[in-house]
């Protein structure tokens, strides 16, 4: 399910206790709205509202690192396969089948990690490698240096080849990690039921209504971010793939 589709579903939820709030007020005897009563759901909603809090809190930065160490992987592909082609085109002319086989693969990559053009082995194997970069590591393997400094170039080369597929690995390791529904499902629970308690004791008008509807969209806003930050390479907050596919320019140099 969509990250947009679980935070609408988390304001109707918000939303639904408090409309219940306001009907329990309403058909509940007055001595049950007593001021004892009001100090007892007062404190308990008071302890919940604080795990609610800390849980959202916690969710809302450990997504923002996932995030921003999927952005930085990233980033240091993007210098792998540069300084790679740099050491292939260094290495010379018997290198060039190994650059078209390299700029290739980096496409057949960009296109699986964001899914983009169609593709969909990203979904149905992520962890397998590409046919042009089975071709590409053979292409590196048949090199047949001269001297030694081709001999250094091509070691360094297979170590970045080597770097590169470690990061991939990496990265479709980690699009697996989200919050669990159960989790959710408690989280959105105890959201609801402060909502419920806020409904019950303040005397509907427009005023109340309105603001506990801009606090619900606002919590339904922190679920959304949470959920949108777990998916780095999809929906609004994706990471650019420009980087990776910019850097396939100067492959023909």
């Amino acid at each position: 399910m969509s990250a947009i589709a679980l935070a609408c579903i988390t304001f109707v939820c918000i939303s639904g206790g408090v409309l219940l709030g306001m009907f329990l007020r309403k058909a509940l005897p007055e001595h049950h709205l007593s001021t004892d009563a009001k100090d007892v759901v007062r404190l308990g909603t008071g302890l919940i509202g604080t795990i609610a809090a800390l849980v959202l809190g916690l969710l809302i930065a450990s997504a923002k690192n996932s995030y921003d160490t999927q952005s930085t992987q990233i980033t240091q592909m993007t210098a792998n396969v540069v300084l790679l082609d740099r050491l292939l085109a260094q290495y010379g002319a018997e290198a060039g089948p190994a650059r078209d086989l390299l700029r290739r693969g980096i496409v057949v990559l960009a296109n699986r990690m964001w899914r983009e053009n169609g593709s969909d082995l990203g979904k149905t194997a992520p962890f397998e490698a590409s046919t042009a970069s089975e071709e590409f590591y053979a292409k590196l393997q048949e090199l047949s240096p001269q001297n030694d400094a081709q001999r250094s170039l091509q070691a360094r080369a297979i170590q970045l080849s080597t770097d590169i597929a470690q990061t991939r690995l990496l990265l479709f390791a980690q699009r697996t990690n989200s919050i669990p529904m159960p989790f959710l499902v408690v989280l959105i629970f105890w959201l609801t039921i402060i909502f419920v308690s806020f409904s019950l004791f303040a005397e509907p008008n427009a005023i109340v209504i309105g603001s506990l509807l801009i606090f619900a969209l606002s919590a339904a806003g922190a679920i959304y971010l949470i959920l949108e930050l777990g998916q780095p390479f999809a929906g609004l907050m994706q990471i650019s793939s420009a980087p990776l596919r910019n850097a396939l320019a100067p492959f023909g140099s």
